[in-house]
This record gives structure tokens, sequence and C-alpha cells, in this order.
């Protein structure tokens, strides 16, 4: 008889149990569908607001310039001064992300593996060029790099002149980057598993096949993401650049600058061509980026 209680218990149980994991399952099928409540509606106001900060304003860019017959495009596009604009401003930039790549990832892998003094306050001004007005940053990074400043004294008796050359805009651009690449890379970092490298470690790897096998395939997608950041906002920069490059034409004018300048002459149609053709080429590069990232994460899978 007790024999007889006993399986009538477990099977009351079991089917207790089913039914708490059914109705489970039914809860979180259902809150699945019902996570966003009104999704209509705020899928439409999404949509209007994308097209209003975006869409819609990235489009006149391109109707203004279709004002403009095929000659006249290429006279406004394809001058030597706009040329000259062009080779500066995206051969800088595409550079300062490199180098941002380079010492963005140095400087999260410290910030994430080391323990140093003012280790909280090291990582709050990786911030700074987030927060810091571009005209400061400008002005600032100006008075330390001219000749007399604190920097630029140092540099002045090796022939090196900073401020108001191309190189000054490189130090700017630099400047403005780091943070992109530095915080996409750091929170992969802090999830990164230590007993990863301590099992390549333990199987007879060397420190350089370590990070070349096994952490970094895993920090190429981020760190590419990163610089495709820091290069965008590279190219776009203005405030914190014109008051170092010197604006010199043919020599340290950025694009973005000859387009203020194209607006200031009321010469509308042809600042927008220039604009078009940035936004083109920067639409080109993140594409190739995103591409890149695509391949490495499926690379990083197998």
């Amino acid at each position: 008889m007790g024999g007889r209680y006993a399986v009538l218990a477990r099977s009351t149980c079991d089917l207790v149990r089913v039914t708490e994991r059914e109705k489970h399952r039914m809860f979180n099928s259902a809150g699945k569908r019902n996570v966003l409540p009104g999704f209509g509606l705020t899928m439409g106001y999404t949509l209007l607001y994308v097209s209003l900060i975006v869409i819609i304003p990235l489009s006149a860019v391109f109707f203004k310039t279709a004002s403009l017959s095929w000659e006249g495009f290429v006279e406004a596009v394809g001058s030597a001064r706009v040329l000259a604009s062009y080779r500066l401003t995206f051969g800088i930039a595409l550079f300062a992300a490199l180098l941002n790549s380079v010492f963005g990832l140095l400087s999260a892998w410290v910030l994430v593996r080391y323990r140093l003094p003012g280790k909280r306050i090291v990582d709050a001004l990786v911030d700074l060029p987030f927060a810091l007005p571009t005209a400061v940053a400008g002005i600032t990074l100006a008075t330390l790099y001219a000749p007399s400043g604190w920097l630029g004294r140092f540099l002045t008796p090796f022939g090196i002149k900073v401020a108001y050359t191309p190189l000054g805009i490189l130090v700017a651009m630099t400047f403005i980057g780091l943070p992109f690449v530095v915080r996409t890379v750091q929170p992969v970092l802090e999830e990164l598993e230590t007993e990863l490298e301590e099992a390549a470690s333990c199987l007879g790897a060397s420190r350089l096949q370590t990070f070349t096998r096994v952490i970094f395939p895993v920090l190429l997608p981020p760190l590419l993401t990163g610089f495709a950041l820091a290069f965008a906002r590279a190219v776009g920069e203005y405030g914190s650049i014109i008051f170092i490059a010197g604006n010199m034409p043919m020599v340290s004018e950025i694009t973005p600058l000859l387009i203020i300048t194209k607006l200031e002459q009321f010469d509308y149609a042809g600042a927008t061509a220039i604009a078009s053709v940035m936004l083109a080429a920067s639409f080109l590069i993140l594409f190739v980026v995103n591409i890149l990232q695509w391949w490495s994460r499926r690379y990083s899978e197998k």
C-alpha cells in the first residue's frame, strides 16, 4: 500500500512540474510577443523621428546638388583646391583612425587588465573629448603646440612644427577619435574569459600566439567598429581643427572648412555638391568596414 502511495505521489509531483514548465513556457512566449506594447505606434514614431532628423536632411543635400548641371557638378567637386582638401581630410582621418586603433586597444587593455594608481581618473579622462566643446579643444591644442606653447617649445628646436600644419590636424583628429576605440573595445575585454588565455598557455602557446590566435579574433569586430566611428568623426570634425590647422588653401584646408566657405559665399549648390561627395565616400568606407566586421565574426566563430 505504501509503495502505491509513493508512486502516486511521484506521479502527482511530475504532473505539477510539467504543468509549471508549460505555464512558464507559455508566459515567456507571450512575453516575447508583447515585449514592446504598442509596437506599431512606437515604430511609426521611430520612423518619423529618423526621417525628420536623418533621412530628409540627407536627401535635401542630394536634391540641392541635383540643381547643378553635370559640368557644374564636376567643376564644383573636381577643382584643384577641392581635391587637395579631399586628400588632406580623408588621408589624415584614415591615419588618425589607424593610430587610434593601435593606442586605443593598448589603453583599453591597460584599463581592464592592470591595477594602477588613479585608474578611475584615467578612465574618466578618456571621455574628455566627448564632453569638451570642440572649439575649446582646438584652442587648447593650438596653445599647447604653438612654437611658444608648453609642448611646442620643446619640439621647435628639432624642426617639428605642429600647430598650423597638417600635423596639427592629425593631432586634433587623433584627440577626438580615441574614445570611440577605447569604449568599443573595453566592454569586450572585460567579458573576455582569462581561462582561455590560461588554457592556451597550458597547451604551450607563447604570448604572441595567445594574443594573435585567441584574443585578437575576439577583439577584431569591436576594433573595426571603433575604427569606423573614429574615422567618421574625424572626417566630419570642424571646430577642433580650424584653430590648429592654419587653414591654408592647398596645404592645410580641410573639406568641412571649404563647405563653410562656400556657404558664406552663398554658393549653396557648390557646398552641397562637396558635401554629397563626402557623404558618398564616407558611406562607402563604412560599408567596407561593415563587410570586414561580418567577415571577422564569421572567422572567429569557426
